[in-house]
């Protein structure tokens, strides 16, 4: 889980969840240094929440403008890109019959590109799962009263793979997204970093030098504080009950991810479901890594990256981020006897581009 500290936001995408954010559309103070000022804004987006903190000055943009301009963001985003309306860009796309090309918005083509090259990285990362998601209960029509039978996910082969979907040049000279079978795609595991990213590119346009963005969780740095420190997160363990940081992280100009089991799942008899899928089994991921973050240059790198980590897991996940020199901070769930209320049911592994990157703080673990 990440969270924001120094008298930000804490809690990432749980806290979210529970309404971190009380007013939605009032600017709120939040410290002062000389002529330089935190202010902080956020809303509802996502099935969630965003939030931005910006240091502004006496020339800087009015607080109410910038929200509406990173509003008018996510709004586009969500007519674009989601799932769970039905007039969106994608979901027309994927309610289209087999063989269908259509023209897409900048946004799809520029999300579509970076799951093309996480796929080609490893095929443990696909954006056509959501007939999977759907037949585990984690689409969106929800839970299912039986699990899918092994003939029936392989039967999903049929609709689900990357190969399945390509860009193409329409005769116009434009481009087109196809579909070769009637696959549908999602780009839930890397659509808020990419919004993440786009809202810190509109702050820069606006003049805004020093700011921290967080989108459901996704977490984008720039600059720094009025007092000149730099914006700190919280790499938390994700005990059930507690808020246990393992690691204290400052941060100037990158973007921050964290994917992980302990938010959206649900228990049958004992056994968890995960809503993290092996796109080489079509099942939820059964391996005992909790959660992974990562750290890049931007949110966008930093969400696919994370995603594509959890699903490989706490052995092939670590192995991938160091062969990849990634900064990669992964929480693991050591002793199933262990109730997750009790921080002794985690340990923790980082890479050694995350050590030298990020070596901990004095005082922390």
């Amino acid at each position: 889980m990440t969270s924001v500290v120094d008298g930000s936001v804490r809690g990432g995408r749980i806290a979210s969840r529970l309404g971190r954010l009380a007013s939605l559309s009032l600017v709120v103070l939040l410290t002062a240094c000389g002529t330089e000022k935190v202010q902080s804004f956020g809303g509802p987006t996502m099935g969630s929440t965003y939030r931005v903190q910006f240091v502004a000055g006496p020339k800087s943009p009015d607080g109410q403008k910038l929200q509406s301009g990173v509003q008018a963001i996510l709004d586009d985003l969500d007519r674009t890109i989601s799932t769970y309306r039905s007039d969106s860009d994608v979901a027309r796309f994927n309610a289209a019959p087999a063989g269908t090309c259509a023209a897409m918005p900048p946004s799809v083509f520029a999300l579509f590109d970076y799951a093309s090259v996480l796929h080609r990285e490893s095929p443990a990362y696909d954006i056509t799962l959501l007939p999977a998601l759907s037949a585990w209960g984690f689409g969106p029509r929800g839970r299912v009263t039986q699990h899918p039978t092994p003939e029936q996910l392989d039967g999903l082969r049929a609709v689900v793979g990357m190969e399945h979907i390509r860009v193409a040049t329409a005769p116009d000279g434009g481009k087109v997204l196809c579909k070769d079978a009637a696959s549908s795609i999602e780009f839930n595991s890397i659509a808020a970093g990419y919004a993440v990213d786009r809202i810190g590119a509109y702050l820069r346009d606006e003049g805004v030098a020093n700011f921290l963005v967080d989108v459901t969780g996704e977490i984008r740095a720039a600059g720094r504080k009025p007092d000149g420190s730099a914006w700190r997160i919280a790499l938390e363990a994700p005990i059930s009950n507690a808020r246990v940081a393992e690691r204290i992280v400052p941060l100037e100009s990158h973007g921050v991810s964290t994917s992980g089991n302990y938010r959206n799942y649900y228990e049958e008899n004992g056994v968890r479901y995960s809503h993290t899928l092996d796109p080489r089994t079509l099942s939820p991921v059964t391996h005992k890594l909790a959660s992974v973050s990562v750290i890049a240059d931007t949110a966008f790198e930093a969400d696919g990256l994370s995603t594509l980590l959890m699903a490989l897991g706490p052995e092939q996940g670590y192995d991938f981020a160091v062969q990849h020199e990634l900064a990669a901070f992964f929480v693991i769930k050591t002793d199933a006897r262990v109730d997750e209320t009790d921080a002794r049911a985690f340990t923790v592994r980082s890479t050694p581009v995350f050590e030298k990157r990020f070596p901990a703080l004095k005082g922390t673990s």
